[in-house]
This record gives structure tokens, sequence and C-alpha cells, in this order.
């Protein structure tokens, strides 16, 4: 086992490791670390405790200092530079012609280096923009070029429901999602309902997802057979997974009843669905392309490209 502290640099960011050192560090407490773009400044999210080693990247970079007065002020001052150096760089782009849009700019906390990152449709050739910036500002200059999904964790907003959105509020790195898991939820398959304000799907698909595989598997599929604990036999009609509850078309001589039961009144053999054809409307149509559009949207933005691992 390994001590260690944890520590985030912009608000719903990574976390790090870092060693700290024998100083006595506390949750909340801003400190001054060394990583690969150089002196940052970031804010403690976790106190010291113990992890295993191998969920460690070596060589683990150890806490240079707790934040001090001065090093608060020189932060927020940094801060105030940034919106500076980001109109010059709005006027630079448009001085060049250039096809990008610009989402932020940050400085690293000793100013050695200043980022500008931005979303383009393709590859944007910025190497005349670069040397205008440096020479104005006087520093390393890096342009970073970030998707969609890290433009809205950056800028944040409010999603469909009514909340912050998750990758701005709390959310470090982007969870793993699929137009599957918007059919196991079954949710509607239109695009402009299962995607967020980026344009992606939703990242809160993931969130319930164990629960709604754990409950599904334990109900019968439409149109299976099903037997009841009183006897009755029939031929499923629909299920509400949530609350487990399962409609049943009964025959009673010429009549058909619909009958709700629990789960787990119920006994059946799963069957596998046979395949249908069916002429699909044009709307149809449209629909699954957006879709598989959407999907492979979904695995170029997958990795957040605002971190430097």
């Amino acid at each position: 086992m390994i001590e260690v502290v944890c520590v985030r640099f912009r608000r719903a960011g990574k976390v790090y490791y870092f060693s700290p050192a024998g100083l006595d560090i506390k949750k909340n407490d801003s400190v001054i670390v060394e990583t690969a773009r150089g002196v940052e400044y970031g804010k403690v999210v976790s106190g010291i405790r113990e992890v295993e080693e191998k969920s460690v990247v070596q060589p683990l970079k150890a806490v240079l200092r707790i934040a001090t007065e001065e090093d608060t002020k020189r932060e927020e001052k940094n801060r105030e530079k940034e919106a500076e150096a980001f109109v010059i760089c709005l006027e630079k782009i448009a001085k060049h012609k250039l096809e990008m849009k610009l989402v932020d700019a940050e400085y690293t906390f000793d100013g050695n280096k200043l980022l500008f990152y931005f979303t383009a449709d393709g590859r944007v050739d910025f190497r005349e923009l670069v040397k205008d910036l440096a020479s104005v500002f006087r520093t390393r200059i890096e342009l970073r070029q970030i998707g969609v999904r890290d433009e809205t964790k950056i800028i944040g907003g409010v999603g469909i429901c009514g909340r912050v959105l998750c990758c701005h509020s709390y959310l470090s790195d982007f969870a793993p999602v699929s137009i599957r898991m918007a059919k196991e939820q079954n949710l509607s398959l239109n695009p402009a309902k299962i995607s967020g304000v980026c344009g992606r799907l939703m990242c809160c698909l993931k969130n319930e997802q164990e629960t709604y595989e754990y409950l599904n598997r334990r109900l019968p599929a439409i149109g299976d057979t099903v037997t009841a604990d009183d006897g009755a036999r029939g031929t499923v009609e629909s299920v509400n997974v949530l609350r487990q509850l399962v409609k049943v078309i009964v025959e009673e001589g010429d009549e058909k009843e619909i009958r709700e039961y629990p789960v787990d009144e119920l006994r059946f053999k799963p069957r596998k669905a046979k395949g249908k054809k069916f002429n699909r409307s044009k709307e149809q149509e449209n629909e699954e392309k957006e879709l598989k559009e959407l999907e492979s949207l979904e695995k170029e933005d997958s990795r957040s490209k605002l971190d430097d691992d």
C-alpha cells in the first residue's frame, strides 16, 4: 500500500494521485504540484489515504507545498489573464480566417504555458496563428482540438431534466454509452430524445443500466407463454420493468381477458423471438440511419482530450 492524496485541477475534472510528501494535507486544501505540463494549482478532493501500488502510475510525483495566500492570488490573476487571452485569440482567429471555434483559454500556474481549446469540423492548419499568439504573449502556446463533449463539459448548461449537466457538475470521465442501453431501458430511439446538449448520447443512460439489466433478466419477453400461480395460462402482452408487473392475455372460453401479475407469481420459459420481416417506412429508415451516425460519433468522442495522460 502507498499513501496518496487526490487532486483535481478543474471542476469535474479527472482526479490525479500525488504523494503527500509528509505534509499535513486535508480535503479541500489547495496545493501546488508538478504535472506533465508544468507547475499547477489544484484542489484536494480526498485527504491522505492508502491505495494499492498497482493503481498508481509511477513515478508518483509529490505535492510541492500547500498553497499559500500568495499562490491563491496568483491563481486568481491567471484567471483574469485567461479572459484577456481568450478575447485576443478570437481576434487572431478572425484575422487568419480559420474555421475553428474557440472554447477556452488556460494558463498553467507558473505562466510558462498558455493553452487554447477549440473545436473544428476537420483538421486546422494553425501554425501561423501559434506564431502570432507567441509573439503577443511571450510564452509557450498550445492549441488543442477537443470534441463537442469536452466543449460542453467546459461551458456547462442545463439538461432536459432541468439539472446542471452531469459532465460539468460531477462526472470526471465520460461514461461509455450505447444505443443498446436506450433499448434496454425501453426509451424512445428518436436521436433527438436520447441525445444531450452536446449532440451525443446522454451520459445518464449509464446511470441505471445495471439495474435495468437485472430487472429485465427477471421478466418474460413480450409474446412469451406464461403460467400463473392461480393456474391461468396466457401470452405476455406488456411488462412494467420497474414495478416488475406483467400483463397477460388469458383466454376464457371464447373471450380474452388481460390480467396483471407480479413476475414472482409467474412461471415461464423464455423463448427466442422469431425474426419478422416487414416493410420499414421512410421515417424508420431515416431514424435508423441517424442512430448509426450517432453511435459512430459516440466512438470518436469517447475519450476526453482535456487531460494530459
